[in-house]
């Protein structure tokens, strides 16, 4: 009897794989790995599914930190990868294979102090503790911004604390201002924890923020595949930006974040793809600022490192 069991598990355990398999002369769908980092201006790829064509499978990697999706764009462990502009300029600085083929937002910054703490200027933070993540894009607009006013980074004290603690750092006390990237912003001041202090888009980087990024060796010799990504982070994007309510839905359910929240910071929050000349020249002068700042010791090849081509074949059709 127990081998008539384990003869009748086997056949149907046998049949189970026979039914999952790709038939006979039919491929498997060529999946796209595709990272991201887990903030709202970081929601486009979860938009993806959407808009992608037969033959093809997106898979979404949430990542913590910039660096974290700059190096799995760096070893392959993805084929596309968002995030800051910062984290992708010491890639190209440093030499490594990342380059630039799309923008992904622009904004999703802010400057949060805490509601009952009386700082209502950059320069009321003298002294303050602000919490910043290091090697972010925020970083260097707000080292840019403290120029700006005549400060420098010893004018405050510096704290070190990741994107998605910022909020929480504030509520508890631990900082008295952020310079953060949303959601937490929205959260601060959805919470009557937090008031923004500013948007820091004065400085000449503008609102550049985040950047889709490849492997060169991709760009190189997988073109074909490049441009197909292309086409379905642009519709993604346009989708995104032109639902709010499904931006708001698809950013509550997959950051886990209160739809009022979000909706807070939708006005904080520009997707976008296209690299135009404008948008290149501010790139730059945020690499001249990492190098002044002596956080890169030579500007990335931009002639290598930011290759608007394709993007641009897109948008002139």
């Amino acid at each position: 009897m127990r081998s008539r069991r384990r003869l009748l598990a086997s056949l149907f355990t046998a049949s189970t794989l026979m039914a999952l398999a790709p038939l006979p002369g039919v491929a498997a769908d060529q999946v796209i790995k595709v990272g991201t980092l887990k903030l709202i201006h970081g929601i486009t790829p979860y938009f993806y599914e959407k808009f992608t064509p037969p033959g093809y499978r997106i898979e979404v990697i949430p990542f913590e930190t910039p660096t974290d999706g700059k190096n799995a764009v760096v070893t392959k462990s993805v084929d596309f990868g968002t995030y800051g502009l910062a984290a992708a300029t010491l890639g190209g600085a440093a030499g490594e294979p990342v380059v630039v083929i799309a923008a992904q937002c622009n904004r999703g910054m802010a400057i949060v102090a805490r509601a009952d703490g009386g700082v209502t200027s950059v320069k009321g933070l003298t002294g303050k503790r602000v919490g910043i993540l290091p090697g972010s894009t925020q970083e260097v607009v707000f080292l840019d911004r403290l120029k700006q006013e005549g400060m420098t980074i010893k004018d405050v004290q510096s704290v070190r604390v990741s994107f998605s603690e910022m909020a929480s750092a504030l509520e508890r006390g631990d900082v008295d201002a952020y310079v953060g990237a949303e959601p937490g912003p929205s959260i601060s001041v959805g919470k009557n924890v937090g008031k923004v202090v500013e948007y820091p888009y004065t400085t000449p980087t503008g609102s550049v923020n985040m950047v889709m990024t490849t492997h060169a060796d991709t760009l190189r010799d997988k073109a074909e595949l490049v441009k197909v990504f292309l086409e379905i982070h642009r519709k993604a994007t346009e989708y995104a930006m032109g639902d709010r309510a499904a931006f708001v839905a698809m950013s509550s359910q997959k950051l886990g974040i209160p739809a009022n929240v979000v909706d807070i910071a939708a006005p904080n929050v520009e997707l976008t793809w296209k690299l135009d000349e404008d948008w290149v020249t501010r790139a730059r002068y945020y690499g001249s600022q990492m190098l002044d700042k002596k956080q890169i010791r030579q500007l990335p090849d931009y002639a290598v490192f930011i290759q608007p081509a394709l993007v641009r074949q897109l948008a002139s059709r």
